[in-house]
């Protein structure tokens, strides 16, 4: 194989690799654009359902300034749930998980009735 030849077969093989790599990349970006336009679906019939709750069943919150223990995440939000069980959960969730409990940061906790 003389150097014109070994030219000719590496320029080959880089245009196979890119036009590969050039089909896989418009692949990914129609899979995220149908992802994205399900997922958006999906919230557009869920938000509506949402508004039109009652606001009597969803209890309002003070928001309570109080200082944060060292080493803490915050202040987690309990709804219709005893200390004793948010706690519980909270250590099945780090167990779970396998972190530290201190690593986590639990917003709320909420009793699905």
């Amino acid at each position: 194989m003389n150097i014109a030849d070994a030219g000719i077969t590496a320029i080959f093989g880089y245009v196979v690799v890119f036009s590969g790599l050039l089909i896989l990349m418009i692949v990914i970006s129609a899979m995220g654009g149908y992802f994205k336009s399900k997922e958006k679906a999906v919230t557009e019939t869920v938000e509506p359902v949402q508004k039109t709750t009652s606001p009597n069943k969803i209890p309002k919150l003070k928001k309570v300034n109080k200082p944060v223990a060292r080493g803490s995440a915050g202040h987690v939000k309990l709804y219709d749930v005893p200390d004793k069980e948010a706690a519980m959960i909270m250590a099945i969730v780090a167990d779970t998980m396998q972190k530290p409990i201190n690593e986590l940061h639990f917003i709320s906790i909420k009793e699905v009735k």
